[in-house]
């Protein structure tokens, strides 16, 4: 079981107190920075009104990379049954000659 750890996270310049689990913690302050690095490519590359814009879009950026892995995860895992199939085709012809 994993112990609970009380971490301070920077999110665009707001601190978030959070109790995490230890296994849980680098991926917290991993993500934390890929934020930070990802809001301020947008503030340099795009005329943004505030931070919550930019929030808006880190957010869309992330969810729809998760997504797309999701559908290509889904489409390999289509195929594979596929080959699979035609496979155990071609076996059951073989062994019935």
């Amino acid at each position: 079981m994993d112990e609970k750890l009380k971490i301070k996270i920077s999110i665009a310049d707001r601190v978030y107190p959070l109790t995490v689990a230890m296994s849980q913690e680098e991926g917290l302050r991993s993500a934390s920075k890929k934020i930070d690095a990802m809001m301020k490519q947008f503030e340099e590359n795009y005329a943004v009104r505030d931070k919550q814009d930019v929030l808006a879009m880190c957010a869309l950026q992330f969810a729809s990379q998760l997504e797309q892995k999701q559908i290509d995860t889904t489409i390999d895992g289509t195929e594979t049954i596929a080959r699979i199939k035609k496979i155990n085709d071609l076996l059951i012809n073989y062994l019935d000659k």
